[in-house]
């Protein structure tokens, strides 16, 4: 349940609503639950415990897995931040897409619109993908329309969509969506409810080495 590079070599906007790939296996078990990510990233906050997933709003796998990551995430403790990085793969449709994600985010519209996002792509069919159409949709969607595209267009958003792509390959993602724990571990699982498991196990270990390191300073 996986978009992976390689399933581009075939995208055009009349197809990709049809494309499939399998989640590959990634190899509580280092090479059967996850992978670990070497080297190792750093991540934005010590105190924190960070999860990130690489997606696209383009990736239909991402959409299936957008309300289990939502709902896992309302759960998780203060301990733990989720946090997600839109990648394009060099694609400019997907760029776009990514786009869209932190304009809204610097909006304030994303938590409203990020489901909706997802319907009108893979549901309703509308071409989120060209910048006249999203900006046309966000507009009917109550967002500022000047606001928007001012932002769009920003440096910031652009230099954001460039480190998302530049995290990716630091963290060798060849397919979404893809979990990440604390820039050390890359989460496996046969399917997304699996996934998930294994990401509360790797948490909960993260958790707890955090915490002898801390006892091993006093």
């Amino acid at each position: 349940m996986k978009l992976t590079r390689r399933s581009f070599a075939g995208f055009v906007f009349a197809g990709f609503f049809g494309l499939t790939a399998a989640m590959p296996s990634f190899a509580q078990t280092a090479g059967k639950d996850f992978t670990p990510i070497s080297p190792a990233q750093p991540t934005e906050d010590a105190a924190k415990i960070e999860v990130l997933e690489f997606f696209s709003y383009g990736c239909p796998h991402c959409a299936d897995f957008n309300p289990l990551l939502t709902a896992w995430a309302a759960k998780q403790s203060g301990d733990v931040v989720v946090k997600k990085v839109p990648i394009t793969f060099g694609r400019a449709a997907w760029a776009n897409i990514a786009k869209l994600y932190y304009a809204l985010e610097i909006t304030g519209d994303l938590h409203r619109l990020e489901a909706d996002v997802f319907k009108a792509i893979h549901v309703e069919r509308v071409n989120l993908f060209e910048e006249k159409t999203l900006t046309e949709w966000v507009t009917k969607k109550g967002v500022d329309a000047k606001k928007f595209a001012e932002t769009f267009s920003s440096f910031g958003v652009m230099s954001k969509v460039k480190r998302a792509d530049q995290m990716a390959q630091a963290y060798k993602i060849t397919g979404v969506p893809a979990i990440a724990i604390e820039g050390k571990y890359l989460v496996g699982g046969k399917d997304f409810n699996e996934t998930l498991g294994i990401a509360d196990k790797l948490i909960a270990k993260t958790r707890s080495e955090n915490a002898g390191k801390g006892a091993g300073k006093k």
